[in-house]
């Protein structure tokens, strides 16, 4: 609070503050902007007749990273989703593709050739996502089948020009994501999945000590999540401000008996982990929507796969949280790499020993992210056995991790653009009353 005080009395950055809120208030417009061609009162009976909360596969992912956007069918239904698939998708090829390496090895001119490619990436992705959303809006596999004619001109053309409006609205999407992070406060990107995510949580979380549909709430259950979502909050805040101090000498840089060296992160591979199992649990459960409810596989799916209060989705999940914890940390932490920059700078002991030394840290580092995540990510399934609670939790492992992790993100900003602001005056004050 005091922070963001301080960056509302200097002028530049209240100028950043209110553009960001300009831009949130932009793509939460958009949200709710229906695409041309989808029938809006179909899709309100609809959304009222199954609920968004009741998706619990890959479409209900792609909502809730849309701000409920998805299953509404706007004009940017898809989201943030193409381009963090992107994202992912280009540094993964690091380890496929050469090039990738070497763009990546060249710095800041290299990032942005990187960066041009993800955005190609993103609008093909946005093209074949539009596409599955309204095919499967077509077909009623998107409402589970309840509700028929959300799209009543199923023409080529008519499916063409909805497909070109929802990836223009990705495009736009991304585009406003860039201007926030050159012009506001924060990645702006993740700024906008933070305000999609948040927004759908609080009603979700009313109702369970209000009640909805006609059934009565339970404010004893109500308290116990607020409690539980406090603590898990403030647990994770302090995880991801953890640091395990790396050190390393530089014969360049010893200065009398002090050493200076390095940090690293414990939880290292972030909130991808989660997202990557999540997102290939949740495939089957897709593919299931289009089988016949009566047959053995699609029965199985749903009541193993779908149900994420099962023994199987859980072992699951806990396996693919734990492989992606270590997979995704080996790609993007080179350990010969940090050893070879070492050795450049004139370190005493860059080398192999080095290598095998870093490799160590981050195996160890892994292990504690790993667990920490399984703990964050498995509260909401507990919280749902332990209270019977027959809806889905308002937040998950995801939603909590993202919650706290842009929060922070952006915190540091804030204070650090501010204290730069406060230091640049402090100069000019000084200059000011020499030259006077």
């Amino acid at each position: 609070m005091r922070t963001l005080i301080q960056a509302l009395k200097t002028k530049e950055l209240r100028k950043k503050i209110l553009f960001v809120l300009f831009i949130i208030i932009v793509y939460r417009i958009g949200s709710f902007i229906p695409t041309p061609g989808v029938d809006y009162n179909v899709v309100n009976k609809c959304m009222a007749t199954i609920g968004s909360a009741s998706q619990e596969n890959f479409i209900g992912l792609v909502n809730l990273f849309s701000g409920g956007a998805m299953l509404q069918l706007s004009i940017f239904a898809l989201g943030v989703m193409p381009y963090i698939t992107a994202s992912i998708v280009v540094q993964l090829l690091r380890v496929v593709i050469p090039r990738f390496e070497a763009l990546h090895k060249e710095g800041q001119s290299g990032e942005a050739k990187l960066t041009q490619y993800t955005r190609y990436l993103t609008i093909g992705l946005a093209v074949l996502q539009s596409t599955t959303i309204l095919v499967t809006a077509r077909s009623g596999a998107l409402f589970n089948y309840q509700c028929d004619q959300v799209i009543p001109d199923g023409s080529v053309f008519n499916l063409v020009v909805m497909v070109l409006i929802m990836t223009g609205g990705t495009g736009l999407i991304m585009w406003m994501a860039e201007l926030v992070t050159d012009k506001g406060i924060g990645q702006g990107m993740s700024i906008l999945i933070f305000m999609s995510i948040s927004p759908g949580s609080l009603p979700q979380l009313w109702e369970i000590g209000y009640g909805t549909n006609g059934t009565d709430g339970d404010w004893l259950k109500f308290g116990i999540v607020v409690g539980v979502l406090v603590v898990i909050l403030i647990f994770v805040d302090f995880v991801e401000l953890c640091q395990r101090r790396v050190p390393v000498q530089y014969t360049r840089r010893m200065i009398g008996r002090k050493m200076y060296g390095g940090s690293s992160k414990i939880n290292m591979s972030g909130v991808i982990p989660p997202i990557f199992a999540s997102s290939i649990l949740a495939i089957p459960t897709l593919i299931a929507q289009f089988g016949k409810s009566d047959q053995s596989w699609v029965k199985w799916i749903n009541a193993n796969l779908a149900n994420t209060t099962s023994v199987w989705y859980i072992a699951l999940y806990a396996l693919m949280i734990v492989f992606f914890c270590f997979f995704y940390t080996s790609i993007t932490f080179n350990p010969d790499e940090t050893a070879d920059n070492m050795k450049q700078y004139g370190g005493i002991r860059a080398g192999n020993a080095t290598s095998r030394y870093l490799t160590y840290v981050m195996n160890r580092l892994n292990t504690v992210g790993a667990v920490y995540l399984l703990f964050v990510a498995l509260i909401p399934t507990v919280l749902i056995m332990a209270l019977g609670l027959n809806a889905k939790l308002p937040f998950g492992g995801t939603t909590i991790l993202i919650i706290a992790g842009v929060g922070l993100d952006t915190l540091r900003q804030a204070k650090a653009q501010t204290e730069q602001f406060q230091y640049t005056g402090f100069l000019f004050e000084n200059v000011d009353h020499k030259e006077g």
